[in-house]
């Protein structure tokens, strides 16, 4: 599943990024890795946008960003 499935509130493990360049640096700088956890805090009307939650650190996410990333859902 796609992270851009999930709904706010949601945690998730991260299994693959479909990225490469300057994106794949970009989520690597703000800890948006392979087995990083997240948390869906929340997305805008339409789904446009997200808000995540990486290791203490709220990302916003383009819902095309959001596409290019696998997730399976975290225990608990």
């Amino acid at each position: 599943m796609r992270l851009d499935s999930l709904n706010r509130g949601d945690r998730a493990i991260i299994k693959k990024i479909d990225a490469t360049g300057s994106l794949k640096q970009r989520l690597a700088s703000f800890g948006v890795g392979k087995g990083a956890e997240l948390t869906v805090e929340n997305y805008s009307i339409g789904r446009k946008t997200y808000e995540i939650i990486v290791d203490g650190t709220m990302i916003a996410l383009r819902d095309e960003e959001a596409k290019k990333i696998e997730v399976g859902r975290a225990d608990g």
